[in-house]
């Protein structure tokens, strides 16, 4: 991986604000489309869980979380996908910041240069009031990698790095949901700090429960099936 250059919290954050864009599952035209492809209602903190019918190499067996959705479109970065860069070769300043495994995540395909950054407030700290951070959705917040580390890390748990982001257009992702390559589901802080051992593609598909459950049984190659 090259130099990477960081991004700003605010600039994955343009758009409006949740449910500026009409949630997927009330698409007209499309009753129950929605509900059948997920649980959860798209906003800020949730997360698109690839279907085991998405095939795309950008997203295959992917979990997204969810940073930004509203008129603009939406934003998320990819949770699951492990590089084999350290990130002490490229951020050196954070890397005793960073949740283990200690490698920048490849974020999506967009802007692959740029980095992002996650992170998960300490209990009883308000994420309003950590400076140089946005909060999205309860504890975990956008970091500005450009702060300084030592001052913003005191109020985290820990942080993630990512290279590059995943974005949709106005209504496209809800074109995707609605043909089935994506649920919408829950997500929990846990997620974003998620352990080398953890496969979190079938962790949060199985703790959904059935029926969705049984799909984080299904080959990655279906043709094993």
């Amino acid at each position: 991986m090259g130099p990477v250059s960081t991004e700003r919290p605010g600039d994955a954050l343009s758009g409006g604000g949740p449910g500026d864009e009409p949630d997927p599952s009330q698409v007209p035209g499309r009753a129950g489309a929605g509900r059948r492809a997920g649980r959860g209602r798209l906003a800020p903190g949730s997360l698109l869980v690839a279907t085991p019918a998405l095939v795309d190499p950008h997203f295959h067996r992917t979990v997204v979380y969810v940073v930004a959705h509203g008129a603009d479109g939406t934003a998320g970065l990819v949770i699951n996908r492990r590089t084999e860069t350290a990130v002490h070769n490229v951020l050196p300043a954070w890397s005793g910041r960073v949740a283990r495994p200690q490698a920048v995540f490849a974020g999506g395909p967009v802007q692959t240069t740029g980095a992002m950054c996650l992170g998960v407030c300490r209990q009883g700290v308000n994420p309003v009031e950590v400076a140089g951070t946005v909060p999205i959705s309860g504890p975990v917040v956008l970091v500005d990698l450009d702060g300084e580390p030592e001052r913003i890390g005191r109020d985290l748990t820990g942080v993630r790095i990512f290279a590059g982001h995943a974005g949709w257009s106005p209504g496209q992702l809800a074109e995707e949901i609605a043909g089935g390559a994506w649920h919408v589901l829950p997500g929990r802080p846990a997620d974003v700090l998620a352990g080398p051992r953890v496969d979190l593609w079938f962790q949060v598909l199985r703790r959904q429960g059935f029926p969705l459950a049984w799909q984080a049984y299904v080959p990655a190659d279906v043709h094993e099936n």
